[in-house]
């Protein structure tokens, strides 16, 4: 693709967007499925109708402006995906699990947060006022998805984290003290 203008560049950002977008409307159910903390559950499941909606709203711009949005394949997206599967793929504590899928999808929703900032504002040079209050919908739901995964964070799953490593750290030193008593019977 050719980017010799600022309208070249906001298709090649739609684009990505819109990429971006649709390969997380294939994700989140997934990911929604594999968590344990039903807070975070909710908020994923919700972010998913506002994710399909975003999908509606890029299209409409997209169709606004006469320009295509499919063909371009978002390598980051997909990277920032894979990398919550691999938390899905790991072995441990539900709740720590779940904490990693948190920091996944806060990664997601701040290269998200960006992406849109940077569409918004190419767009409001361009004088394109419509695409620009659609982008700014869509970039106040991503932080407030953010927003959301940190409340849930830190209300629902740091506080269940905190009795797995009170009782990890008594298991520790409970094998401390039986490997002291140990080496003081061997001597």
């Amino acid at each position: 693709m050719k980017m010799l203008s600022l309208r070249d560049l906001l298709h090649d950002q739609l684009k990505d967007l819109y990429s971006a977008e649709n390969q997380l409307v294939k994700a989140l159910p997934k990911m929604a499925k594999f968590v344990s903390t039903p807070e975070l559950k909710e908020a994923i499941e919700h972010h998913l109708q506002e994710t399909k909606g975003q999908v509606e709203r890029l299209a409409r711009i997209g169709e606004t402006l006469g320009m295509k949005l499919s063909g371009k394949k978002c390598k980051a997206m997909e990277g920032l995906i894979e990398e919550g599967k691999e938390v899905m793929e790991a072995d441990g504590e539900d709740v720590i699990l779940d904490a990693g899928i948190v920091a996944a999808a806060q990664r997601v929703e701040h290269y998200e947060i960006a992406a849109y900032g940077t569409a918004r504002a190419i767009a409001e040079r361009l004088g394109l006022d419509q695409a620009v209050n659609l982008l700014q919908q869509t970039l106040d739901e991503e932080a407030a998805a953010d927003k959301k995964l940190t409340e849930v964070v830190q209300e629902d799953i740091y506080p269940e984290t905190a009795e797995t490593e009170d009782a990890e750290a008594e298991g520790s030193e409970a094998q401390g003290a039986e490997t002291e008593m140990a080496g003081r019977t061997m001597e």
